[in-house]
């Protein structure tokens, strides 16, 4: 029998088959038909081709909203949202804390609101029955005297201003921004220069710290700068009117067991408080909660415990040189770290002890220009012990 060619390959081969339709009814017809083995193997691929299919139906959804990205982004418990009109918030759990104002219409920038626990504002903008004293801008550093220079009051022809920012930085379990500032003259000479880094801390049931830290040196091209003796300086709190002790139902005492403005003026103590009620609420629901801020000074500032500057009126400030001035050189600046917290209730000698604690152990903040493998980072603001 002549041998016929198999066009398909080893998947299949020839029969010779008997062909009922023949003329004779005794011929064979030549047949091709499969192997066993390309049939096993059709149907495993019919069976991947169906699993596929099951498995683009399963993926069909998630394709329709987007590809998923590689690696999941989890959104930060604290956050630093820069804001127009010179504004920057400061964010826990997506809920604004506190505002840093540095716009340049400001003799000076601050903190404004600080918010408690309640979501209320604990501190205000100005006295509440003076208005020679609108340079009370809640919480914002200041001194009476730079190089005889005054740089409290208004309108002084001085201004404090923010040159530029230097890093914001929004992770767990702090906000950190940080700011260089510098104080002008009124012949806009920079006489003292100022790295200033605030750290938002989120604690317990709706509490925070707000820690704030200065580095002052003499402005560029200055070897000297003189702080004379002065209790107006350097960062100083205006209350809201319920908690200050004359104006609304506000109590102020110190770390020493002392309580009101006569018997803490002056005087040495690791911390002082302002609490008292706030409204919380509206309509008929409005009721008052008693919230406050404790202000600590730290155990490696120049001169601690610090002397205070308190009024019954609503404001509490730390006076470095109340008993006497200071001198800053190129060499040999000065750093002061204070810390508000911001709490619910009354404050208690044990309950202030335990972040005063903390705050104490905790590492000043640095700023240092961005490595190479830090893409997009012109400065990292960090803790000391940071890798």
């Amino acid at each position: 029998m002549m041998r016929i060619p198999n066009p398909r390959g080893s998947a299949f081969r020839w029969y010779r088959r008997y062909n009922p339709r023949s003329e004779s009814g005794t011929e064979f017809e030549p047949r091709l038909e499969p192997t066993e083995t390309y049939v096993m193997r059709m149907n495993l691929i019919g069976q991947i081709g169906r699993w596929a299919v099951l498995g683009l139906l399963a993926w069909m959804p998630s394709l329709l909203r987007g590809a998923e990205p590689t690696a999941v982004w989890r959104p930060p418990v604290c956050d630093v949202l820069p804001l127009a009109d010179h504004q920057v918030a400061l964010r826990i759990d997506g809920i604004e804390r506190c505002r840093w104002h540095h716009g340049p219409q400001y003799p000076r920038p601050f903190f404004f609101p600080l918010l408690g626990p309640s979501g209320e504002p604990l501190t205000r903008m100005g006295h509440p029955g003076a208005e020679n004293h609108d340079h009370h801008r809640s919480v914002w550093f200041a001194f009476n005297d730079v190089d005889g220079l005054n740089f409290w009051a208004e309108n002084q022809g001085t201004q404090i201003r923010q040159n530029y920012w230097y890093a914001y930085r929004s992770e767990d379990p702090e906000a950190l921004l940080a700011t260089r500032l510098g104080w002008f003259d009124p012949e806009g000479k920079e006489r003292m220069a100022t790295d200033l880094c605030a750290a938002l801390i989120p604690l317990d049931a709706g509490q925070y710290a707000l820690e704030l830290q200065i580095d002052l040196r003499p402005g560029p091209g200055r070897e000297q700068v003189v702080l004379g003796k002065t209790n107006f300086g350097f960062l100083a709190v205006r209350v809201a009117e319920s908690l200050s002790a004359h104006f609304g139902g506000g109590r102020l005492t110190n770390s020493e067991g002392a309580e009101g403005e006569p018997a803490i003026f002056g005087k040495a103590a690791r911390w002082v408080d302002y609490s008292g009620p706030v409204a919380v609420g509206q309509g008929p629901q409005r009721q008052t909660v008693i919230e406050g801020i404790t202000y600590f000074d730290h155990p490696d500032n120049p001169r601690y415990p610090t002397r205070w500057h308190v009024r019954e009126d609503g404001w509490m400030g730390a006076s470095f040189c109340l008993e006497e001035g200071f001198s800053l050189t190129a060499d040999q600046g000065l750093r002061l770290r204070y810390l508000l917290l911001v709490h619910r209730d009354w404050q208690t000698a044990e309950s202030a002890a335990g972040v005063q604690d903390a705050f104490a152990k905790r590492p000043p903040l640095r700023v240092r220009k961005g490595r190479p493998d830090e893409r997009h980072r012109q400065f990292v603001v960090e803790r000391a012990n940071d890798e």
